[in-house]
């Protein structure tokens, strides 16, 4: 993993003066995520982007930025574990959608970075519904593999992606067996036939070609090969998760990370035991294909019971605009079985926990990057929203392309003659 950002250590001492970057969040319910549990009034203390005191009375230096909770919920930011945010502003307009590549010769080395746009609007929209920071994936082209992905935040800044190549996504689902050459049996193939190139390279190279990849994407799959960098599998049948599963098992080190999961509460034991987590919706209820005959809304709270590591996506709604509906989602499982503190773990720190960052983000602690979201109910109630989104310490602005639009146009007075108005 490749860091564009040199993270700031914690530590500093409290002292009575505020410096120019204190800011302190005070009273409202606090959601640490952390073996403090919830704080039922107390407050979170930020200096130069990094928490530095959680607690009931924390000690707030003169002259420090105030943000009165008023009684409202204080917690992590949102991670949205799977998200196409700042690759499409249109989807069915080509110019402006750089999810995927299916007329490239390249797959594997294919880097969401060179693609990422953090002016889209779409960060603003979901910046302002709470969410922090996500993954953001590629889509397949012309195999299985799509390529790699990154993690970034919502803020909009041209730094906004801190980590690339955090992971390697590839379709094993009936969709990607059908581009593989119409079958699993052949995409599983392939998929070996790419490890073997990546073990092999670049000797492999030097005389002639590989068995399933060109020279660039081999090299790009080795750090997957050697366990340094995950692969992210798109499976929802329940047989080609046991297949992932001996995948994983048969090529140590590997990591897996299974996406979708419609069926993977039916193997749910396996995973724990592998140790292999979910991203998954728990809004899918409905059979959309065979692959996802088994999908239930009460699939999360099984895989919760199993003891697999969850964190959920909005796979049913739209993955470029939508994952500011991760609340909702959550508190949709919670509605079918699943504990309010897991569920909204699993849009917080667990998938800062899948992706190697936990040390950082997902939870207020002394030490971890300032992503505070202040909220006026709680966060998984629909109608409830965020006040402020704190994001490396900076209050961020909660306005977007919609709001902006909203206020320039709720209050006009239509003097056209009646024939025209519409």
């Amino acid at each position: 993993m490749k860091m564009l950002v040199t993270l700031i250590t914690a530590g500093l001492a409290l002292s009575g003066t505020a410096l120019a970057q204190d800011i302190a969040v005070i009273n409202g319910r606090v959601i640490t995520n952390t073996a403090q549990g919830q704080i039922e009034t107390g407050g979170v203390l930020v200096r130069d982007g990094v928490i530095v005191e959680v607690g009931a009375n924390i000690t707030v230096p003169d002259g420090a930025t105030t943000i009165d909770a008023n009684g409202g919920w204080i917690t992590p930011g949102i991670f949205a574990p799977f998200t196409q945010l700042g690759l499409i502003e249109v989807a069915l307009e080509s110019s402006t959608n750089d999810a995927g590549a299916s007329e490239s010769d390249f797959s594997v080395a294919l880097d969401v970075v060179d693609s990422f746009n953090p002016n889209g609007t779409y960060l603003a929209t979901n910046r302002m519904e709470g969410i922090t920071r996500f993954a953001v994936f590629p889509s397949t082209g012309h195999n299985l593999f799509a390529g790699q992905g990154a993690l970034g935040n919502t803020s909009g800044n041209a730094d906004s992606l801190f980590e690339t190549q955090s992971f390697v996504y590839a379709d094993l689902s009936q969709s990607g067996a059908s581009t593989a050459g119409g079958s699993r049996s052949a995409a599983w193939a392939f998929l070996e036939a790419a490890f073997g190139d990546a073990r092999a390279y670049p000797g492999r190279y030097s005389s002639g070609s590989g068995d399933a990849l060109n020279r660039y994407d081999a090299a790009a799959l080795v750090d997957v090969v050697r366990g340094r960098t995950p692969l992210i599998l798109q499976v929802d049948r329940a047989s080609d998760i046991r297949r992932a599963i001996r995948l994983a098992e048969d090529n140590a080190p590997l990591q897996i990370i299974i996406y979708g999961g419609a069926e993977a509460w039916i193997v749910g034991e396996d995973l724990a035991e592998a140790g292999i987590p979910v991203l998954m919706d728990p809004m899918r209820n409905l059979p959309s294909s065979f692959d996802a005959l088994g999908s239930t809304l009460e699939a999360a709270a099984r895989l919760n019971d199993a003891g697999v590591s969850v964190a959920y996506t909005t796979q049913t709604a739209d993955g470029y605009f939508n994952p500011r509906l991760l609340p909702q989602h959550a508190g949709n499982a919670v509605t079918n079985g699943v504990p309010w503190a897991d569920a909204f773990r699993a849009i917080t720190l667990t998938p800062a926990e899948v992706f190697g960052v936990d040390d950082q983000l997902g939870a207020l602690a002394p030490g971890y990057i300032a992503d505070v979201v202040v909220w006026d109910g709680d966060p998984l109630e629909v109608m409830s929203a965020p006040t402020h989104v704190i994001i490396d310490g900076e209050d961020t602005d909660l306005t977007s392309r919609q709001t902006r639009l909203r206020d320039r146009y709720a209050d006009i007075e239509d003097t056209t003659p009646f024939g025209y108005r519409h």
